[in-house]
């Protein structure tokens, strides 16, 4: 299937690592030329420069803040300055997990607004920035990266900031769509990324069992029986950035592979 990508270009925050290279990677498997952001230059301009010689496309560079408004601004601005326009955001950037959620008594409000201004805020600020660029050109995509913590209980920062991000799609898909934007959010579950091999590693030692048993362990709660791949959710994200994807929108995708028993409807 042709997405119909060929010369557009994106903005993905979070996009030196994990989900956010992954999707960076695929865009430019479509012809999309891509502006990175994160906030580590070094790890940006590697990711960088490994994109574009894998893909033949340009991919830009850009250290960003995602919790400041003007470091956002200053972001848009470079991105549009290299890129001439922008027609997709993808957000991604937010404080990654590690270690058993915090219990009620453990959470304090400092935990808490960090969260919600680095991913929530952060997600906001970046559309407000966007959107008058693609509203200028009739046409855009946003698909912002949340997760299944939306729709479990377990972790009640978590839990909250993504069914904040779900809220914020559909009102901006509301809002924007008659601009010809579609506002799209996906819900990724367990996911294999960098990360993964330490993860699965350290539920070995902590089991006492192998790393093999312990990445079936982990894998028991997807139907596929399998911890789905950054790539595999990079796919999904692929199509709503695209033309072809004008019948979803403010609409949550889950990209886990089956999770939970729970029926969403």
């Amino acid at each position: 299937m042709d997405l119909e990508l060929g010369g557009k270009t994106a903005l993905i925050t979070g996009g030196s690592r994990g989900i956010g290279k992954a999707v960076a990677r695929e865009l430019g498997r479509e012809g999309v030329d891509v502006a990175i952001a994160s906030r580590g230059m070094e790890a940006l301009e590697e990711t960088a420069k490994e994109l574009a010689a894998e893909t033949g496309r340009r991919f830009v560079p850009i250290s960003v803040d995602t919790s400041s408004e003007e470091s956002i601004q200053a972001m848009v601005k470079k991105a549009v300055a290299e890129l001439g326009h922008l027609d997709i955001l993808v957000n991604g950037a937010a404080r990654v997990g590690g270690g058993p959620a915090p219990k009620l008594a453990e959470i304090t409000e400092e935990y808490f607004f960090e969260d919600m201004n680095t991913k929530v805020l952060g997600y906001l600020r970046c559309a407000k920035e966007v959107a008058p660029y693609m509203q200028q050109q009739g046409w855009g995509r946003i698909i912002n990266i949340s997760g299944l913590a939306a729709r479990q209980s377990g972790n009640a920062v978590g839990s909250m900031r993504n069914v904040a991000v779900a809220a914020m799609t559909k009102n901006l898909a509301d809002e924007l769509g008659p601009h010809g934007i579609n506002v799209t959010v996906v819900h990724p579950g367990l996911t294999r990324t960098e990360r993964t091999a330490g993860l699965v590693a350290e539920a070995a030692k902590q089991q006492g069992i192998t790393e093999e048993e312990a990445e079936e362990r982990m894998a028991q709660g997807v139907s596929v029986r399998r911890i789905i791949d950054a790539r595999e959710i990079a796919h999904v994200v692929a199509f709503l950035a695209s033309p072809k994807s004008i019948a979803i929108n403010g609409d949550a995708i889950a990209v886990a592979g089956g999770s939970g028993r729970a029926i969403h409807y």
